[in-house]
C-alpha cells in the first residue's frame, strides 16, 4: 500500500496503489519540461483544452437568427438529440444545458431522494458530488482504479459487504442508517471504467447505475459506446470538452419512458397545450437552447476528425515521454478505446507535480493537476467514504497536459 506520506524518496511498484518505479531523486522537471515544449506550439500560452470550431457553426449559428429559432424549440436542437442518440448507441438522446443538469435530473428519474446516500468516486470534478447534493442526497466517497482512474468495482464490492447491509428498499449503510441508492462511475479523463463488472455488482445490490460520460463522448468501452452503458448516462458539452455547444448536456437512454420524463422534467413539466400553461409537477428550466444545439450539430459531424486527432496527440505523448525517467504517462485501459479527452502523466509524487506545473506555467503551458479529492473539501468533509489509497496517490501525482484536437492537426 502507499506510505503515509506522497512526498517520500521512493513508492513502491505496485498494479494496485499508484506507485512509480522511480525514485524521486532521480526525476528532473526540466527534463519534463524541455520534452514538451518540443512538442507544443512555441506560441504561449498553450491552453489545457482549446475548442476548435472547423465546420458548419457559423452557417447554422446564421439559420437560428435568421429565422428566430433562438430558445429552447428548434429544428436544431432536435438534430442534435438523435445524431447524439445514433452517435451514442441509445435509444434517446435530451438535450440540456449543462452536464450538472443533465446528472441532477437522471438521478431523480433513478430514484434518489432526499437523505439517501449515492456511491461516487472521490477523484471527479464537482459537478458528481454536487448533482447529488441537488436531490438532497449524500454523496458517499470510493475509492478509483489505477488504471481506468475512474471507481474501481474491485473494492467497492468487498468494501460494501463491510459497510451496508440489504434493505427493503436497497443496501442500508450500516453505520449510518441511510439507504444507499445508487452508483455513479465517472469515466475520468474520457478512459472507461470497468463498466461489465460494475452492473453486475450493483444489480446484486439493488443499485441504480448512472454514467457519469461527460468526459467520454467517443469512448468505447468492449466495443460499446460511453453514455450507453447503463440505464442512463450523461454527456457534457463545456467549452473544454470534446466538441462543445458552448454550455450544454445530454441525457442519454435505452428506455423511451425515460427520456420522455427527462424531457417533461427538463422542460418545467410542462404539460402540452396550445396556449394554457399546465405543469403537474415542481420541474426544472433546463433545456439546450436552439443556438447551442446548432453549434453541438456541427460540432458532432466533426466528432471522427477530432478523435483521430486527439489519438495522435495522445500517441504523441507517449511516443516523446514514455522513457523519461519517472514519468509514467496514463494510457488508455484495457478493453477500452479512449477519446483521451486530456491526456496525464503521473510523477513520482506531490513535490515532483508541483514543480512541474510551476514550471510549465512559467512556459506559458497551462498544465492542471487532478481535481481535488472530494472529501477535501469543506461541504463535502463529513461524509461518508471508503478508504482512498489509489485516489490519494493518483491526486498527489497526476499532470494533465495540453489536450486540445487542434495541437496534433
Amino acid at each position: 500500500m502507499m506510505p503515509a506520506s506522497p512526498d517520500t524518496d521512493t513508492m513502491p511498484v505496485s498494479s494496485r496503489d499508484g506507485g512509480s518505479a522511480c525514485p524521486a531523486s532521480v526525476f528532473d522537471p526540466r527534463v519534463l519540461i524541455e520534452a514538451l515544449k518540443r512538442l507544443l506550439p512555441a506560441s504561449r500560452p498553450v491552453g489545457l483544452h482549446e475548442p476548435r470550431f472547423a465546420g458548419q457553426e457559423w452557417a447554422y449559428l446564421k439559420d437560428c437568427l435568421d429565422t428566430g429559432w433562438v430558445s429552447s424549440v428548434g429544428a436544431y436542437v432536435d438534430r442534435f438529440e438523435r445524431s447524439l442518440a445514433e452517435r451514442c448507441g441509445v435509444a434517446r438522446a435530451v438535450a440540456v444545458v449543462n452536464g450538472t443538469a443533465g446528472l441532477h435530473i437522471a438521478l431523480l428519474l433513478a430514484g434518489v431522494t432526499p437523505g439517501d446516500e449515492v456511491l461516487v468516486p472521490a477523484l471527479t470534478f464537482v459537478a458528481t458530488a454536487n448533482a447529488v447534493s441537488h436531490c438532497g442526497a449524500i454523496p458517499h466517497f470510493v475509492d478509483s482504479h489505477p488504471q481506468t482512474l475512474g471507481l474501481d468495482p474491485e473494492s467497492l464490492g468487498p468494501y460494501l459487504r463491510r459497510v451496508a447491509v440489504p434493505g427493503p428498499d436497497g443496501p442500508v449503510n450500516r453505520n449510518t442508517g441511510r439507504r444507499i441508492a445508487a452508483v455513479v462511475p465517472v469515466h475520468v479523463f474520457g478512459h472507461p471504467v470497468a463498466m461489465d463488472p460494475l452492473n453486475v455488482l450493483a444489480a446484486s445490490w439493488g443499485l441504480a447505475v448512472i454514467e457519469d460520460a461527460t468526459e467520454a463522448l467517443g469512448s468505447r468501452y468492449r466495443g460499446r459506446p460511453a453514455g450507453s452503458l447503463a440505464r442512463l448516462a450523461v454527456l457534457s458539452f463545456n467549452g473544454n470538452k470534446i466538441i462543445t455547444t458552448g454550455g450544454g448536456g445530454a441525457i442519454l437512454t435505452k428506455d423511451s419512458a425515460l427520456a420522455d420524463a427527462a424531457r417533461h422534467l427538463t422542460t418545467t413539466a410542462k404539460r402540452p397545450h396550445p396556449w394554457l400553461f399546465e405543469h403537474d409537477q415542481v420541474g426544472y428550466n433546463y433545456r439546450l437552447p436552439n443556438l447551442n444545439a446548432a453549434v453541438g450539430c456541427a460540432q458532432l459531424e466533426q466528432l471522427d476528425g477530432i478523435l483521430a486527432a486527439k489519438r495522435r496527440l495522445a500517441q504523441g505523448y507517449q511516443q516523446a515521454l514514455s522513457g523519461l525517467p519517472g514519468v509514467e504517462v496514463v494510457a488508455e485501459p484495457p478493453d477500452s478505446d479512449s477519446n483521451y479527452w486530456l491526456n496525464a502523466v503521473l510523477l513520482p509524487n506531490q513535490s515532483a507535480r508541483d514543480l512541474v506545473l510551476e514550471a510549465g506555467h512559467a512556459e506559458g503551458m497551462l498544465l492542471r493537476p487532478a481535481w481535488r479529492l472530494m472529501p477535501s473539501l469543506p461541504m463535502y468533509a463529513a461524509c461518508p467514504r471508503a478508504p482512498l489509497p489509489i485516489a490519494e496517490a493518483l491526486e498527489s501525482r497526476l499532470v494533465c497536459l495540453p489536450s486540445g484536437a487542434a495541437l496534433a492537426s
